[in-house]
C-alpha cells in the first residue's frame, strides 16, 4: 500500500468537519496547494513575468489563483466585492517586482486563501447549496454550490497553466 502522503489528496479519505457534498471541492483545493508549493519551491523570481509565446505569466497565475478564489468565496457567501478585492483584481495583470521572497510570498498568499476556503466549506450547510447567488456587478445567476465548484475548477485550470508555463520558462533559461 502507498504511503498516505504519496496519494493524491482525494484518496487520503474524508477531511474532518467538511460536509460530504463539499469534500471534492476541499480535496481539489488542497491538491492544488500541494502541487503549487512543490512546483515553485525553487522558482526564480526573475522568471515571474515571463510570457513565452504570449501566454499568461507565472506571476499572473499566482496572483489570479489567490484573487479569484477569494472573490468566488465572497460571492458564495452572498457578499459583494470590497475595494481591496477590486484593487487586487485590477493589479493581477501588472508585472510583479523581481525581489527575493516574492515567489514564497505569493505561494503563501494562495495557501492562506485555501485555508480560508476550507473554513468556509466547513461552515457551509449542505442545505444552503442550492441557494441563489449573484456574481459580479451584473449579478449573473449562480448558486452556492455552483460558485464553490467553480472555485475548485478554476483553481485547477489555472494551476495547470501555471505548471506548464513554469516548466517552459525554466527550460528556456537552462535547457535540459
Amino acid at each position: 500500500m502507498s504511503h498516505p502522503q504519496t496519494l493524491e489528496v482525494w484518496l487520503r479519505g474524508p477531511l474532518p468537519d467538511v460536509p460530504p457534498l463539499l469534500q471534492p471541492i476541499a480535496h481539489a483545493l488542497l491538491q492544488a496547494r500541494e502541487e503549487l508549493t512543490a512546483a515553485l519551491q525553487d522558482f526564480p523570481a526573475e522568471l515571474l513575468n515571463e510570457r513565452p509565446s504570449g501566454v499568461a505569466s507565472v506571476g499572473f497565475h499566482l496572483q489570479h489563483l489567490a484573487g479569484v478564489l477569494n472573490r468566488l468565496l465572497t460571492y458564495a457567501r452572498g457578499e459583494a466585492l470590497n475595494a481591496e478585492q477590486l484593487a487586487a483584481l485590477a493589479a493581477e495583470n501588472l508585472p510583479l517586482p523581481i525581489e527575493s521572497g516574492t515567489v514564497d510570498q505569493l505561494v503563501q498568499r494562495f495557501s492562506e486563501k485555501v485555508n480560508s476556503a476550507l473554513v468556509q466549506l466547513r461552515t457551509t450547510a449542505e442545505t444552503s447549496l442550492t441557494e441563489p447567488r449573484g456574481v459580479g456587478r451584473a449579478q449573473l445567476p449562480s448558486t452556492v454550490i455552483g460558485l464553490l465548484v467553480h472555485a475548485a475548477e478554476h483553481t485547477t485550470r489555472h494551476l495547470g497553466q501555471l505548471l506548464v508555463t513554469a516548466r517552459v520558462v525554466q527550460g528556456l533559461v537552462s535547457p535540459a
